[in-house]
Order: structure tokens, then C-alpha cells, then sequence
């Protein structure tokens, strides 16, 4: 057992030291994930890798229902969703004020789905990713792993439990399938029109 998974362990146990004692060993890789996300967004972007790896963590371990974490895998899981929401969350709180509350599609290219995008294509991305992972779970997480946290294909194979092989099979589908999503000419009239 790893020194993150005991510690783990003690915090869904409810020993409140254990939360300190995590930090220190998390951090640093928490803070690389969170560099290379937002490595990605616009110049500008008013979130620091800091402030992300923070609000994460505290929605991790300084709450009164939290989760229960089988390894580390499964907390850096966790602390990949956390951090894609709070940058949706920041996504949407810049749109109300900035931009009406609009939104419009974003074609993806063939290349790497980490690029710099707009507020309103995170916003699209995030709202097809969220019908995806009511079809195919896991592929679902694989694409928050890499666009939210960008991780490569082989740490979020890792973080996964899965192979390298599966990881860059389901990462060419995903990427198709949500490439088709964001693409569809209904859903962008339907878009447009509200």
C-alpha cells in the first residue's frame, strides 16, 4: 500500500491530520497536472495553476461527505474532474458577465484536443462531454484527463488502470465521437436559435 492510499484510508477513517499529510505528498504532481492544463488557456487567463491545485484539493478532502478513494489512481481521478469543474465553473461565471450567456459550437481539428479555446468552445466541449459520459464512461474520463488536465495518453492510461493500447483506441473514438457532437449542423441550428 503506497503512503497516499494509507493516507487516504486514514482520512475516510476521519483522522483530520491525515488531510496535512497529503498534501506534501500530492502537491507536486497535482500542481503539474494543473500547470499543464492551464498551460493551454488563453493568455490572460486570470486562474493560476496554484489557485486550481488549492480549490481542488480543498473540494477533495475538506468536505463532510466525501469520497471514499480505492488507491491513488482513484483520487487523482478525482482531482481531474474537480479540476475540470472549477475551470467550467470559471468558463461559466466569465460568460454570464462577458458574453450574454451565448454559445456557440467548436469544430475540433485532427490534432491534440488541448489548444487554446474561447470560454463559449470549453462550454461546448464540456456539454457534449457530459452526454458522452452517459454513453461510455470511460472514454469519458479519458477525455477529461487529457483536454481538462492534459495528461498524456499514457499517464491517463495509467491513472485509468488501463493499457496504453486501450488508452490511444479509446482516445481515437472518443475524439471521433466528439468531433461528430460538436460538429452536428442540428444541434448547432438548435444552439444558435436559443
Amino acid at each position: 500500500m503506497s503512503d497516499v492510499t494509507r493516507i487516504l484510508s486514514q482520512i475516510e477513517a476521519g483522522n483530520p491530520a491525515a488531510a496535512e499529510e497529503l498534501l506534501p505528498l500530492v502537491y507536486d504532481e497535482l500542481r503539474k497536472l494543473a500547470a499543464a492544463r492551464l498551460a493551454h488557456e488563453k493568455p490572460g487567463q486570470t486562474l493560476q495553476a496554484t489557485a486550481l491545485v488549492h480549490d481542488a484539493y480543498l473540494r477533495l478532502v475538506d468536505q463532510p461527505n466525501r469520497q471514499a478513494w480505492q488507491n491513488s489512481r482513484h483520487f487523482f481521478a478525482a482531482a481531474a474532474e474537480s479540476m475540470r469543474r472549477i475551470l467550467v465553473e470559471n468558463a461559466r461565471r466569465k460568460q454570464r458577465v462577458r458574453h450574454g450567456g451565448g454559445q456557440r459550437r467548436v469544430e475540433l481539428s485532427d490534432c491534440d484536443l488541448a489548444t487554446n479555446v474561447s470560454d463559449d468552445e470549453l462550454l461546448a466541449i464540456d456539454e457534449a462531454l457530459l452526454s458522452f459520459a452517459a454513453i461510455d464512461p470511460i472514454k469519458a474520463e479519458l477525455i477529461k484527463l487529457r483536454f481538462f488536465v492534459g495528461l498524456s495518453v499514457e499517464d491517463a492510461a495509467q491513472t485509468l488502470g488501463i493499457s496504453r493500447a486501450t488508452a490511444n483506441r479509446n482516445w481515437t473514438y472518443a475524439r471521433a465521437w466528439l468531433f461528430a457532437e460538436l460538429t452536428d449542423p442540428a444541434k448547432q441550428k438548435n444552439l444558435d436559435e436559443s
